[in-house]
């Protein structure tokens, strides 16, 4: 145990320094496993870990990215919006509601938390401003509607997971479905609240007639025939995640192309930034994966399973406490080097108490969520700062208050009712 500590203490005084994350975890996993073992020993299980990352399996990080971008571009997000826009903008408080429907859908075909946040800023963020929202309320709902591209399939933290654990990732895109609507009520119902308090945070925006709505519902058909060839593929067997990734990212050039929404120059814009970030992604996951091959041969797995044993404390308050855990991890790092950090600890234990890992897979994405938008890194409100330079930080983390503690009740009634994420996949026999 006492070399595991050595090595977090390691990790995060490099943090402290400005280390990058990636090569923070990849020095100190290196040298731990040098001094447990040998040198010659710690660069050819070093070795063997980068050559790991190389599988087919994570062919669908980059994929996913990619249609992600490529359906950003051909603007499907604008067309969710106004559809989304047409069923409830003339309610109070409704472009909050429409932004954080439309924000649910995106992050349908995105899977990306920061991709959706800097999109839907674009799109929802002027309409709300002309209808006189404040600006904190709305830069709130955008920061925190961007969440639920993280959850709601395809999910690139997901596949990371499954791929981590060795679970089966169309069964967690299908686990994390309901917890995906169920946070987006949640959020609706928070910003309901908020205006029904303070109307005048969110006035009502202009009403549409039926027909109006129709021509709006016809709009998004693109999105739909999208997310029902992607998962509708997966679970009806045509094609396995990492083929419907790649099927998806095809069927998201062709949208663009049809919109005429791609130049070449722009195709290598999209090309260029789907690179960067998987890069980014890969760095980041090799890393991981030599810091978590030094905790595996330390003995701090089995010491932790000892320990919890010890106590005699029941499963679901060990899920407690690693939940407040993340909570308080979520104020220093970002998501996925939460995931990656963390997991190789927490999931054997998991496992040993006999709990589903699925739903833990779930429950654990969606606390990192809160992590997107709690201060002081919330990555979600800093990328939303450089899309909307006018709008001062202090106000978009006064906007997302209300949306954390609707968070929290989510977490809790996921905690309390497991059945929300493991229904689906069940059903489904995944």
């Amino acid at each position: 145990m006492s070399a595991t500590l050595l090595g977090f203490l390691a990790l995060f005084a490099l943090m402290l320094l400005r280390v990058p994350l990636a090569f923070a975890m990849g020095l100190v996993g290196l040298v731990g496993m040098a001094l447990m073992r040998s040198w010659p020993a710690a660069l050819a299980s070093t070795t063997t870990e980068v050559l790991d990352i190389a599988k087919y399996t994570l062919s669908v990080v980059p994929l996913f990215i990619l249609m992600g971008n490529l359906v950003t571009r051909a603007g499907m997000s604008r067309e969710l919006f106004r559809a989304s826009y047409a069923f409830l903008g003339h309610r109070r408080g409704g472009l909050s509601l429409a932004t954080l429907a439309s924000c649910a859908g995106f992050g349908a075909i995105c899977g990306s938390s920061l991709a959706t946040v800097a999109t839907m800023a674009k799109v929802a963020m002027p309409e709300m401003q002309r209808y006189g929202y404040a600006d904190s309320f709305a830069a709130g709902t955008v920061a925190a509607g961007g969440t639920l591209g993280i959850l709601i399939p395809p999910s690139v933290i997901m596949v990371i997971y499954g791929i981590m654990t060795e679970q089966s990732i169309g069964a967690l895109f299908a686990a994390g479905l309901l917890p995906g609507l169920l946070a987006m009520l949640l959020y609706m119902a928070a910003a309901t609240l908020v205006t029904a308090r303070r109307p005048e945070l969110g006035p009502p925006g202009a009403g549409m007639d039926w027909a109006q709505r129709g021509r709006a519902l016809a709009e998004i058909w693109g999105v739909l025939l999208l997310f029902a060839i992607v998962i509708g593929g997966i679970y009806g067997g045509l094609f396995t995640a990492t083929e419907a990734a790649g099927v998806g990212a095809m069927r998201g050039l062709l949208f663009a192309l049809a919109r005429r929404a791609l130049t070449w120059k722009s195709l290598l814009e999209v090309l260029g930034e789907s690179g960067r970030t998987s890069a980014m992604l890969f760095t980041i996951l090799i890393g991981a994966s030599i810091f978590a091959n030094f905790i595996n041969y330390t003995t701090m797995p089995g010491d932790l399973r000892q320990w919890i044993e010890g106590l005699g404390v029941s499963p679901m308050l060990v899920v407690v406490c690693i939940c407040l855990i993340y909570l308080v991890l979520g104020t220093a790092m970002e998501s996925l080097s939460m995931i990656l950090l963390t997991v190789p600890i927490f999931y054997p234990l998991i496992v040993h108490l006999g709990l589903d890992p699925i739903w833990f897979g779930v429950l654990i994405v969606c606390v990192v969520e809160i992590g997107m938008i709690t201060p002081p890194v919330g990555m979600n409100v800093f990328v939303l700062r450089s899309v909307l330079p006018d709008v001062p930080t202090h106000r978009i983390w006064r906007g997302v208050a209300p949306f954390i503690v609707a968070d929290i009740v989510r977490i809790g009634l996921l905690i309390a009712f497991p059945i929300v994420s493991v229904w689906l996949p069940r059903t489904l026999g995944l």
